[in-house]
């Protein structure tokens, strides 16, 4: 009788153990979900940023081409009055 009761016995602990590793793994796939989902969260903020940076950039580079069409264009209307001032010197040179 001895031998079934320490049989048993050993049998139940080890399906106590068993239990209380299925609890830790539970605490641990819990705490794994939470730190996939942190880190997802981290790095939809940073794409976020990212975006921003993105448009920050493309306005600042569409500035700058207005800017250097804003200057080409000066200096179309400054050739055309020169030319103008030119052909006014000569048509009143010629009178």
């Amino acid at each position: 009788m001895k031998k079934i009761a320490l049989t048993l016995a050993a049998v139940a602990s080890l399906g106590v153990a068993a239990c209380s590793g299925a609890n830790n793994e539970a605490g641990n796939n819990a705490t794994d979900l939470n730190t996939t989902e942190n880190e997802t969260g981290t790095d939809l903020n940073m794409a976020a940023n990212e975006a921003e940076a993105v448009d920050a950039t493309n306005s600042a580079l569409d500035s700058a081409g207005n800017s250097i069409s804003n200057a080409a264009s000066d200096v179309g209307n400054a050739a055309e009055a020169g030319a103008n001032a030119v052909g006014n010197v000569v048509s009143n040179t010629v009178q």
